[in-house]
């Protein structure tokens, strides 16, 4: 009776010990170092409106990636089962798109922000310089597969986590709750596309299998049912640490509001923030720790892309070194752009790739009998097709195309996809539901 106590009670702790190590490595999978400058910029320009602007940016960067996770709970595949219901066609060519993204855009701004953080107000070299090396090293630790990464990114993400939550306490407890008067039209909606930028959504079809892979090689005599729980409660956890770094932090921003340039950048401004709450040698710290952590996402998502090809083409070596190699030039090329200009660029893809993104991970989340590959095929054939006014409106051609899409709900606040998907959904269960009655 004794012994079957003691193992009960060991078995529980080594449970506890799974979950915390699961929920860390998906909190450090989820924080990239270049979403830290997204919040504060959003928290100072939102002033008095800071709450609205946070939940709509927690739905996007925090709800739907945890979301994510929670459908590849559920799955237990990769990146393709996510789209497979609507056919394996499409599943392949939103595959490629996610990984074209990816390489394109937040890879390369990993080393802007570098540049802007720890390079720019120390040395006075170039952007392109900063960037060439830069992916010279990540081409270099791609290659090797190096487990330094994996032992730094364990180290840096404490230490960024101590710094930020000491900004936060210093603002939150030094500072009067005396908010500036928001000039924010749309503070809901503007929270929810800046979210958008976070990649976190994005990240979790492509980072959950990556969880899903370390927990089978783990957990080998694990159930189905165990191991769904497990990625679950993780997930749950990560996010809700995902909450508090990013809610903190536009809560700090909000409260600095009229304290710096209105046309200050988001690197500068967490720069300042930092130097205004803790002194100079933190916000030396803070940006020595966050270039190292830009430098491990940069290397998971090229190492990642050149896995994803290097499968497609039956494990070809050359392959995986051919797509590093690409993802690295594009990398040097982007990257000398400041952090404003990527961010900026990223827009339309994000407008056209986020909804696709967010209406197959709540398809993949809710049970089976209302998500059939009929229903798959719909409601993402709606979601491309009510993407579209908002890929063209963010490229410039809004007013061209506004005769015919003012009709749209919500489509004035650029989520005109979001009642039309809701619609198909809705229609093509009752369809279904109708015919298997």
């Amino acid at each position: 009776m004794k012994d079957t106590i003691l193992k009960t009670n060991y078995q529980q702790r080594q449970n506890k010990k799974t979950l915390t190590v699961t929920a860390f490595a998906l909190f450090s999978l989820f924080f990239g170092a270049g979403n830290l400058v997204l919040p504060p910029l959003l928290g100072y320009k939102s002033g008095s409106l800071w709450w609205l602007v946070t939940l709509g940016f927690c739905i996007s960067g925090v709800l739907i990636p945890i979301l994510g996770i929670m459908a590849h709970a559920k799955l237990q595949g990769t990146l393709f089962d996510f789209a497979k219901k609507v056919s394996p066609m499409f599943s392949a060519i939103y595959c490629y798109i996610i990984y074209g993204i990816a390489i394109s855009l937040p890879s390369p701004r990993t080393a802007s922000v570098t540049h802007e953080m720890a390079i720019q107000p120390f040395l006075d070299s170039s952007s392109l310089l900063t960037s060439l090396i830069y992916f010279i090293l990540v081409f270099v630790f791609a290659i090797n597969r190096s487990k330094i990464m994996d032992l730094l990114g364990k180290l840096l993400t404490p230490g960024i986590l101590i710094i930020l939550i000491a900004i936060i306490a210093a603002t939150i407890f030094s500072l009067d709750f005396d908010f500036v008067t928001s000039e924010m039209e749309r503070p809901f909606s503007s929270g929810i596309l800046e979210g958008y930028q976070t990649f976190d959504a994005i990240g979790a079809v492509v980072v959950g299998a990556v969880i899903i892979i370390s927990v089978n090689i783990k957990e080998k005599t694990a159930s189905f049912q165990e191991k769904k729980t497990l990625i679950a409660k993780a997930g749950l956890w990560a996010g809700i640490g995902l909450l508090l770094v990013y809610g903190g932090l536009i809560l700090t921003g909000a409260l600095f509001g009229g304290s710096f340039d209105d046309e200050i950048s988001r690197t500068a401004l967490l720069r300042g923030i930092s130097t205004e709450t803790l002194g100079q040698k933190a916000n030396f710290f803070l940006s020595v720790l966050v270039s190292f952590a830009c430098f491990t996402t940069a290397v998971g998502i090229v190492t990642g892309t050149a896995d994803f090809i290097k499968g497609r083409f039956n494990n070809s070596i050359l392959a995986y070194r051919v797509t590093a190699l690409i993802s690295c030039f594009l990398g040097v090329m982007v990257g000398q752009f400041n952090v404003g200009h990527i961010i900026a660029v990223a827009v339309p893809a994000l407008m056209f790739i986020y909804p696709i993104t967010i209406v197959l991970i709540l398809l993949n989340v809710i049970p089976e009998q209302w998500s059939s590959s009929k229903v798959f095929k719909r409601v993402v054939s709606v979601t491309v097709l009510f993407s579209i006014p908002d890929f063209l409106g963010s490229v410039g051609l809004g007013d061209h195309i506004s005769h015919y899409t003012t009709w749209i709900p919500f489509n004035g606040y650029q989520l005109g996809w979001v009642l039309p998907s809701l619609v198909a959904f809705l229609i093509s269960n009752l369809v279904h539901g109708k015919k298997q009655a």
